[in-house]
């Protein structure tokens, strides 16, 4: 079970759901997850749970400063609501937070986020340079303010899980940045073969999107990305 802490971002304050791998298990590589646009809820604090069964050091910062809400037009007030700036503020600062623990080991650390935080996953790279891998599930990029400097992402690899309901919204934004990390001298590699996949696919809490051999399939292809990018 994981602990709710605080940490710095940069030139304020934090908080988020940490959990840590049991003594010997896993390689403790550190892992920034990013929330669903329904704030830091229980499903975001059970995957960061797995994260931890896994082997890696997983912290959730808390975008939302403790809103959260199971209302979609609420949910995309806030979302929208965010000021990506100060998002990243909090995405580098908790990676930064877990580069200071004695535990955290491996080659920099990675992020991965769900829907909003999938967008939020594909910008990390870009915010804090000890960012080396980042996986987004599903992606929404939907803010204005959304300019990624993609020319940091060199040396650097994102996986993105792309669901077959989410071609005619952000399959052009995907292919995109795809090409654009590429060109910088990163690599993206876009997994869609994900049968009869709809948007939050991997959301165990929502059983009316919910598909278990998706969420499989999504699931390990994420922890041998991670472990083999992160892994010292």
């Amino acid at each position: 079970m994981g602990q709710h802490i605080g940490f710095a971002s940069f030139g304020g304050r934090c908080t988020g759901y940490l959990a840590t791998p049991e003594t010997g298990s896993g390689n403790g590589s550190g892992v920034v997850v990013i929330q669903e646009w329904w704030g830091l809820v229980p499903h975001i604090e059970n995957l960061v749970d797995r994260f931890a069964a896994a082997g890696f050091v997983a912290l959730a910062p808390d975008h939302y400063r403790g809103a959260h809400t199971t209302e979609p037009d609420e949910a995309a007030k806030m979302m929208m609501g965010l000021q990506i700036d100060k998002v990243a503020e909090d995405i580098a600062g908790a990676a930064e937070y877990l580069l200071t623990r004695d535990d955290v080991t491996g080659r920099g650390v990675g992020a991965v986020g769900f829907c909003m935080g999938g967008g939020l996953a594909l910008l990390a790279p870009t915010v804090y340079s000890h960012i080396t891998a980042t996986v987004a599930f599903y992606p929404a990029m939907p803010w204005p303010a959304y300019h990624p400097d993609w020319s940091r992402y060199a040396g650097k690899a994102a996986l993105v899980h792309k669901a077959a309901t989410d071609e005619e919204a952000w399959g052009a934004a995907i292919a995109e940045l795809g090409d654009r990390i590429g060109a910088a001298g990163g690599s993206c590699t876009v997994h869609d073969d994900y049968p009869d996949s709809v948007h939050a696919f991997f959301n165990d809490d929502r059983p009316e999107v919910y598909q278990a051999d998706n969420a499989a399939r999504a699931w390990d292809r994420t922890i041998a990305f991670l472990r083999e990018r992160l892994s010292g």
